[in-house]
């Protein structure tokens, strides 16, 4: 086949209920087609990528499905719920609260705060305490939970040496990191990162990919990644799905992907002798 499994059916047959799943997805901007009938599922437990060029709609793609963007036509589906259309918008926070978290491609964290009190700001989503109960402090068993959690997850991604230091004074890579943990602390199915290796080097990106699986299987997460880095999108992806000029052109292995013509053609370039 010319075009590998580009949106058949299927795809779709996924054995059970997928933990994403796009149908037809389009986000118009005026005469502009950012995102052009892009259909994918994610199944429990995988590690799935989204590749293609710059421009190509990757990141429009995770801002429908974070609800930054209602979608101008097709579904989102999470876990069986529709959770976007053109006639369904819900705010990005009750996104979040449903389980999907995500990290950005330009690193957002709360400025003017530690790297600690960026993370025990994240739990606040999940905070049982109201104002009432915190100002007779009777949050305190909560409070001390969530303080121990927030330890334990900067211990996961090698932080606690700098839990005090102002989050945004940290090394690039360690910022990344952060957000990570940041975005762990919603308490996360689904993890969407936006380009994670974006200003690694090769170490620095080997060792990622190392710490994204790990991380999946501790948390017990399904991971929806958009990254240029070819190495690690080859190395730990299940699957990957590629967009070029908005529109969906493959989808398979990476094995399968790094042979496309049609692949090779629009993004991965002439493969080296």
């Amino acid at each position: 086949m010319s075009e590998m499994n580009i949106q058949t059916v299927a795809d779709m047959e996924t054995g059970g209920v997928p933990v994403l799943k796009l149908e037809h997805l389009t986000m118009q901007f005026g005469g502009v087609i950012a995102v052009n009938d892009f259909s994918m599922h994610i199944d429990q437990g995988e590690i799935v990528a989204l590749i293609g060029p710059n421009g190509a709609g990757k990141t429009t793609a995770f801002n429908c499905v974070t609800s930054v963007y209602q979608p101008t036509g097709g579904r989102v589906f999470f876990q069986d719920q529709e959770i976007g259309s053109s006639r369904l918008h819900q705010s990005p926070d009750r996104i979040t609260r449903l389980g999907i978290a995500r990290t950005f491609q330009n690193i957002r964290l709360f400025s003017g705060m530690t790297v600690f009190e960026n993370v025990m700001t994240a739990m606040h989503l999940r905070r049982k305490s109201n104002l009432f109960t915190q100002l007779l402090h009777l949050n305190a068993e909560e409070e001390k939970k969530n303080r121990a959690k927030a330890w334990k997850l900067l211990e996961t991604v090698g932080l606690t040496d700098v839990a005090e230091e102002s989050a945004t004074s940290l090394p690039y890579g360690k910022q990344r990191l952060l957000e990570i943990a940041r975005a762990l602390a919603t308490d996360p199915s689904l993890l969407l990162l936006d380009e994670p290796a974006a200003g690694m080097n090769p170490q620095e990106t080997d060792e990622l990919g190392q710490f994204i699986v790990r991380i999946k299987d501790e948390f017990n997460l399904t991971v929806f990644m958009i990254e240029h880095h070819m190495n690690l999108v080859m190395d730990i992806s299940d699957r990957i799905y590629v967009l070029d000029f908005g529109k969906p052109i493959a989808n398979g292995t990476p094995e399968e992907v790094q042979q496309n013509p049609v692949v090779i053609a629009a993004y991965l370039g002439v493969e080296e002798e």
